[in-house]
């Protein structure tokens, strides 16, 4: 009874020295006209720590700005006192090879549930950071039954933000913005410094410092059960979303783990609607296919998302009933259905009210967390004792010798960040009737997160969904392909049956060119050779090209061998934000290419051919790069576009001798406001007759065009929506589809539309040209094949 009575009477004192929210930040969370700025948040989580034994706080990476990112764990004391214990206990039952079924019995009982809860990634979804603070003081001061048992049970992993720069931007765009007509805009640049949205789309390429950070840092270091993601969504539909998931889900992803997730899913449905809150949708709007958005689905856990209806950031949206969208996928946002038994019938709707919806998701997901421990920890261990005994296919196999080892070598990495054990072959094998020399690298599927390796690297056949029988196609959430040896032009053959090889865990993964380059040459077909070239030209050093394509750094010309100057690249960038002039920035810094970001005024302001060779336009719509923010939507000094001015100043760039190089969508303004004389064969054609939603597409290559040294006549390229060109006098076909068999990965409707069309032309200009890309060519850091055809297009010819 003493001990008992202590310990109630250390926990009052603990809570009451634990800061409120409201005396940290001055006003409570989910005012009206309120966000918070990360140092506050940084500093509240500190002050948690220090005040509570409950609460360890860590700093676990920087991001792309240099800001903290941060981790609260919190539990009770014991657990916090044995922490290493319950995490190595956590790595025990994460490798079934390792831990036997009678030793797994006893670490069921012993273990916790790990559970992380990661916000705000996407920084205009403001609220769930407010919720992160108030629900973690409301765990360590109110002595609830349900909270006592979420402490004792569970390890709960907090991010209070997934995307900190964000957080900064969209409070300090809001701020200045407060009481003017703009109030409640999204600002006019990304909200993450290079990929905005898509950073959610990370989760297996593993390009920005934020998402290596959570990845290294906790995922695989703790191997959470629950990994909850909290989202806002349009203000029109549901109030809330949580899973069940529409179809499709992945068959990558084992059954277990999702019918946990419409387990938890549904039973946090449950709870808010028993709380009496409305508006709450289930299997609708977003689907389970897309590994860029579920690593942990991947390696034994549960990915629960939800999306609550936004207000205008920080301030209140009222809608009357009839404002309320008349149709969603999956359900309609005005009627009942036993996937959305209670709309919500309007009214003024407030940040408030987000913060209130997701604490009780917050509470909800946790307390199940807990009373569900065992069987949560004993489902763990069987998915991935199920993953580690697969025979089919039996492995993956990289042969040494490959067209371009600085990709093969980049997509091992990448294997490897995401918990893959690769082997490499000390010597040579043979394996379902092929030879493969020593050197060459294995990845075999008897292993815990083989269902990582195996969605990346095999073939996705997506099925053809519709709205219903004979209607259009059913939109996926995201895209409907990710087949990385494709995207990345690396070679991987799938073997079927059992081998026998002597093969060693590799961390390091050097590949041999498959054709020699000529002595003291850089091969043109290896993507890195391309940060050395302009790493000789950043420190001034003579570079020069053979007419394969191949680079000489420091080599007198000569014959074969002639001269290339840096080329004086210039990106355009619209007062709208685009992810994939973002997305092309990366690539650009990642490989050391020197550029200027052209805004419309410096484009209004002419003498383009005096300052640039290439200008480079990403994929954005042809209305917004002519009209950009229309008067009145933004402060004045972001409206407009290139109007009818730029257009001529960009033609006599092309006509001076300058390269326009248009990506996708933009490829639309060359032909519209340029006059690049083109017929897009799949525009105006309906999504029943034409749909490619995010697919590889195979196309063959005018390997004779300077543009494609380094590549393969065959290749496959992204496919979103892209233009394809009938053929037009004086147009130059690089890149044309072939007569069948057009679709490599994913989902195609309407192959016929495609059949010996162009993706990638060249139209002539005076003495210049236009280089249009009827795909992504730098798609969200994956597609390393078609990052040559852009960086050829880059450096002139």
């Amino acid at each position: 009874m003493r001990i008992a009575l202590a310990l109630v009477l250390w926990a009052a004192t603990a809570a009451a020295a634990v800061p409120s929210p409201e005396s940290h930040f001055g006003h409570p969370m989910g005012e009206d006209k309120k966000l918070l700025d990360w140092a506050k948040v940084v500093s509240y989580f500190q002050a948690l720590a220090k005040e509570d034994p409950r609460v360890r706080f860590a700093e676990i990476g920087k991001t792309v700005q240099g800001r903290p990112m941060i981790a609260a764990i919190i539990s009770n004391e014991a657990t916090m006192r044995d922490l290493n214990k319950y995490q190595r206990i956590q790595k025990l039952l994460a490798d079934p090879r390792k831990t036997g079924a009678t030793e797994a019995e006893k670490l069921f009982a012993e273990g916790k549930t790990v559970v992380m809860i990661t916000c705000s990634i996407h920084a205009t979804e403001v609220a769930s950071t407010s919720t992160a603070v108030e629900f973690a003081w409301r765990l360590l001061t109110e002595d609830k039954p349900k909270y006592r048992q979420i402490l004792d049970n569970v390890i709960f992993i907090l991010v209070p933000s997934l995307n900190p720069d964000g957080v900064d931007i969209v409070t300090q765009w809001y701020r200045k913005t407060l009481g003017t007509p703009y109030e409640g805009t999204a600002p006019p640049e990304l909200y993450h410094a290079y990929v905005g949205h898509d950073n959610n789309r990370d989760w297996y390429i593993f390009s920005q410092p934020e998402t290596r950070s959570v990845v290294q840092m906790l995922h695989n270091n703790w191997h959470p059960q629950i990994v909850y993601d909290v989202h806002q969504q349009g203000a029109a539909a549901s109030r809330m979303f949580v899973p069940p998931w529409m179809d499709p889900i992945d068959p990558n992803i084992d059954p277990i783990l999702a019918q946990m997730c419409n387990m938890i899913g549904l039973g946090m449905a449950s709870d808010l609607t028993a709380a009496g809150k409305k508006g709450i949708a289930v299997n609708a709007m977003y689907d389970f296919w897309i590994a860029a958005r579920h690593y942990q689905a991947y390696h034994g856990g549960m990915r629960i998302l939800s999306e609550s209806a936004s207000a205008r950031l920080a301030s209140p949206v009222t809608l009357g009933k009839d404002q309320i969208s008349e149709q969603a996928l999956g359900y309609n946002p005005r009627e009942r259905a036993w996937n959305h038994l209670e709309p919500w019938e309007g009214g003024t709707w407030r940040v408030r009210d987000i913060v209130d919806y997701q604490m009780i998701a917050f509470e909800s997901l946790l307390w199940q967390a807990a009373v569900r421990r065992e069987d949560l920890l004993r489902n763990f261990y069987r998915i991935l004792e199920k993953a580690a005994t697969r025979q089919t296919p039996y492995a993956f196999v990289f042969p040494k010798n490959q067209l371009d080892p600085g990709s093969a070598k980049k997509l091992l990495e990448t294997m490897a960040f995401g918990a893959v054990e690769v082997e490499q072959a000390t010597e040579a094998f043979t394996a379902d009737g092929k030879q493969y020399p020593a050197g060459s690298f294995v990845i075999r599927m008897q292993q815990p997160f083989s269902a990582f390796a195996k969605t990346l690297l095999e073939v996705q056949n997506y099925p053809d969904l519709r709205l219903y029988p004979g209607g259009p196609p059913k939109r996926p959430y995201d895209v409907t392909a990710q087949t990385l040896p494709m995207l990345m032009g690396v070679r991987v053959d799938t073997v079927q049956d059992r081998f026998a090889a002597q093969l060693s865990v590799s961390r390091y993964f050097p590949f041999e060119l498959e054709t020699a380059a000529p002595a003291g040459a850089l091969a043109v077909s290896d993507v890195d050779s391309w940060k050395a070239v302009n790493e000789a030209w950043k420190a001034s050093k003579p570079v020069a090209r053979d007419s394969a394509g191949n680079f000489y750094i420091n080599r007198a010309a000569g014959g074969d061998v002639k001269p290339i100057r840096k080329p004086r690249i210039a990106l355009y960038r619209s007062h709208v934000p685009s992810m994939d002039e973002g997305w092309t920035r990366w690539l650009l810094d990642q490989f050391g290419f020197e550029y200027t970001r052209l805004y419309n005024k410096d484009v209004l302001a002419g003498a383009l051919r005096k300052r640039f060779d290439v200008i480079l336009f990403p994929d954005q719509g042809p209305g917004t790069l002519y009209r950009g923010y229309a008067p009145n939507s933004m402060p004045e000094e972001y409206a407009g576009g290139l109007g009818s001015k730029g257009e001529e100043i960009l033609k006599q760039f092309a006509a001076e001798g300058g390269a326009l190089i248009f990506l996708n969508d933009s490829t639309a303004y060359a032909v519209g406001h340029l006059g690049a004389k083109l017929k897009n064969s799949v525009s105006g054609v309906s999504n029943r007759q034409f749909y490619s939603p995010g697919s590889l597409l195979n196309v063959s290559l005018d390997t004779t065009h300077p543009l494609t040294r380094g590549l393969p006549k065959e290749i496959t390229i992204w496919s979103e929506g892209s233009p394809a060109w009938e053929d037009a006098e004086g147009v130059k076909v690089i890149a044309r589809y072939p007569a069948n068999k057009v679709l490599a990965s994913g989902w195609l409707l309407g192959e016929k539309f495609l059949v010996n069309r162009s993706a990638l032309v060249e139209v002539p200009v005076g003495t210049g040209r236009m280089i249009l890309f009827g795909m992504r060519p730098q798609y969200r850091a994956q597609s390393y094949q078609a990052f040559k055809l852009l960086f050829n297009a880059l450096a002139g010819y």
